[in-house]
């Protein structure tokens, strides 16, 4: 887990506040619903990616990104769990979660911009953009952020210090029966922490940048490869930094020596030629594409309102919601092979707003 850094406590001692500073428990509510839109704000494109893979030429490209989409929901259930923790309530089903892209990351400096798009060398960039560590003494960061660890780091020390001029009783007056535990659902690498106190909210927290958003500069983020229990599991960039450079990481290697284990292949051709960034208005009501981009949105929606319904006191539809995700790869990848009107590019999920009827 990141510490805080010597420049933050050179800022603490001067007297001035680090960016988006977080001093009251409104204000820690309003930034764990902030974690909770970065966390879905990723898993649009991460679908994408994923769903324009050809699964017979790009096996080992669809086994890295499904690991990482299963942490993503984990770590969107851990920043649910505290935000529970300090009595506030996860805001899902709302169409902030499902603003158009391209867009910056929520809250963040916006330094760049992420797409709906296919797999390719420059998605994968921009991956490795959004999963990028945190330089060595930057500070945190709770609005504007240059990186994911350095807002994590914002609400690390907030959560700390609002304890202690606090206590904890006040910081964490949530009901425990709000909490999602593994037992409820998880099976992926990683754990589900209970939040009911500091040192659970730092667990947490912990999990979260261990395993790749904002990592520090470290390759392992200590859990064991679910899908392959021989392997230890390097944190989030730097598995995308492993399909990039098309070999595995291995023990002692470092960010430094970059990964000289086994090879990783990855067929750039193996990909269904999504146009990037659709949008349902490209096409004309009752059209064939529009009609599948329409049910792609209701059936994503319902996700939405089943993982809302999940975080605020129903932890036992989290399952399902989980299952309905799966379902919705039908969906998209009819969609990657209906060409579009160009000729050159096939339609895609457009990830709106469909309001609960």
């Amino acid at each position: 887990m990141s510490t805080m850094t010597d420049t933050s406590l050179i800022l603490s001692h001067q007297g001035i506040a680090p960016r988006g500073r977080i001093a009251t428990l409104e204000c820690l509510r309003e930034h764990l619903q902030w974690a909770i839109e970065l966390e879905h704000f990723t898993i649009p494109p991460y679908l994408c990616a994923l769903y324009s893979l050809d699964p017979n030429r790009n096996s080992e490209a669809a086994e890295v990104i499904t690991s990482v989409l299963i942490e993503e929901m984990l770590h969107l259930t851990l920043a649910a769990n505290m935000l529970n923790a300090v009595g506030g309530r996860p805001r899902i089903d709302t169409p902030k979660m499902l603003l158009p892209y391209p867009r910056p990351l929520p809250h963040s400096d916006g330094s760049f911009q992420v797409p709906l798009a296919r797999f390719s060398p420059e998605t994968l960039e921009v991956f490795l953009q959004i999963e990028r560590p945190a330089l060595p003494g930057a500070p945190p960061e709770g609005d504007q952020y240059e990186s994911i660890g350095q807002f994590y780091d914002a609400i690390r020390r907030g959560l700390s210090e609002l304890c202690e001029h606090l206590g904890e009783a006040t910081v964490f007056s949530g009901d425990p029966a709000r909490q999602v535990t593994d037992a409820d659902v998880y099976t992926g690498s990683g754990r589900i922490v209970t939040v009911t106190s500091l040192d659970t909210a730092l667990a947490a927290l912990e999990e979260i940048v261990e395993q790749g958003e904002g990592a520090q500069l470290d390759v392992w983020d200590g859990d064991v490869d679910v899908l392959h229990p021989e392997r230890e599991q390097v944190a989030h960039y730097f598995r995308f930094q492993e399909l990039k450079l098309g070999r595995r990481y291995r023990r002692r290697d470092t960010p430094q020596s970059g990964p000289t284990g086994e090879t990783i292949a990855v067929d750039w051709d193996g990909v269904l030629p999504m146009r990037a960034n659709p949008r349902t208005s490209d096409h004309a009501p009752g059209s064939p594409i529009r009609t599948v981009q329409d049910a792609f949105n209701r059936a994503y929606c319902a996700l939405l309102q089943q993982l809302d319904q999940a975080f605020n006191g129903r932890p036992d539809v989290l399952f399902p919601a989980l299952g309905a995700m799966y379902g919705l790869k039908d969906l998209a990848q009819a969609l990657m092979q209906m060409p579009t009107e160009d000729g050159l590019s096939t339609a895609g999920p457009t990830f709106e707003y469909v309001a609960r009827t």
